[in-house]
This record gives structure tokens, sequence and C-alpha cells, in this order.
């Protein structure tokens, strides 16, 4: 077994780039621009113009009857109401595995330190173990010579039997 540590290479590679969170994905121009798109659309206040505005076209929607009541609800409300509501939700679920995802880089790089203490310890371990072997080899003490098998115990003795 060797006891020279060499530290693997992955742990500089993740000092370098850290964790890998959704502002990453803005490194380019339409990331940038769904990006900015996405934050003005997805917010509750967009929802709630939307769903002024889809309220606007309601009294008319009524008036044509049962198929265009349906198709309105469909097409007008869900698409514009829903679909910001969804928007700020994954905002949300977003911003909320990016902090479980910094936490658990936090925690990988807390285990890499640990491995790397417990190599050290064991390092000087070894060495500790090396010196006191040196030392009491020069010493000139002998092995403890070998020591005879013991001797059996002698068997027990049976009771006698009760007398009736």
């Amino acid at each position: 077994m060797t006891v020279e540590h060499t530290p693997n290479e992955r742990i500089a590679e993740r000092t370098k780039a850290g964790p890998h969170t959704t502002k990453a994905e803005l490194e380019s121009i339409n990331g940038k621009i769904a990006v900015v798109i996405t934050n003005a659309v997805g917010t509750m206040w967009c929802a709630y113009a939307f769903t002024i505005l889809a309220l606007i076209s309601l009294p008319e929607a009524i008036k044509a009857g049962t198929a265009a009541l349906v198709a309105w609800i469909a097409q007008t409300f869900l698409q514009l109401v829903l679909l910001s509501v969804i928007m700020v939700g994954q905002k949300v679920a977003a911003a909320a595995s990016d902090k479980q995802a910094l936490q658990t880089y936090k925690d990988a790089e807390a285990l890499l330190k640990i491995q790397d203490d417990v190599h050290r310890l064991i390092k000087v371990n070894n060495d500790l173990t090396a010196q006191i072997h040196a030392a009491t080899c020069k010493t000139g003490s002998a092995p403890a010579a070998k020591t005879a098998p013991a001797k059996k115990a002698p068997a027990a003795k049976k009771p006698a039997p009760r007398k009736k």
C-alpha cells in the first residue's frame, strides 16, 4: 500500500467551475432574450393583467353561446393567465433547485476536504508508527519469547448423585 496522497484532479476542476446553476444558461444571446421575456411575462402582475385582458372579451363569448365560451376558456383565459402562472412556478422551482445544487456542492466540497484531512492523518500515523518501530528496534530489546501453551484446566468433577 502506498501512503503517497495525490488529490484527485476533479477537486481543482470543481474549485474553478463552481456549481452549475441556471445563471450559467445566460451565456448565449438566445438565453438572455428568453430570460428577459420570462422575467417580464412570468410575474403574477402579468397574470393579473392577462386576466383583466381576457375578461374584457368574456361577455361576447357568453353571448355567442357554449362553443364560443368553451373556446374562450381554452384559448384565451387558460393560455393567457395560466401561462404566466406556470412561468412564475418554474422560476420559483428553478431558484429552489439552484439553492439545492449549491448546498450539494458545498457538502461535496466539505467531504473532499475531510478526505484530504484523513489522508494527512493516515500519513502522520504511518510516520509515527515507523518512528516507534525504529525506536523499539534500536533499543536492542529482543522480541518476547514465545510462551508455552497454557495447560488445560482439570475437568470439573461431576456432583455426586442425590440420595432420595
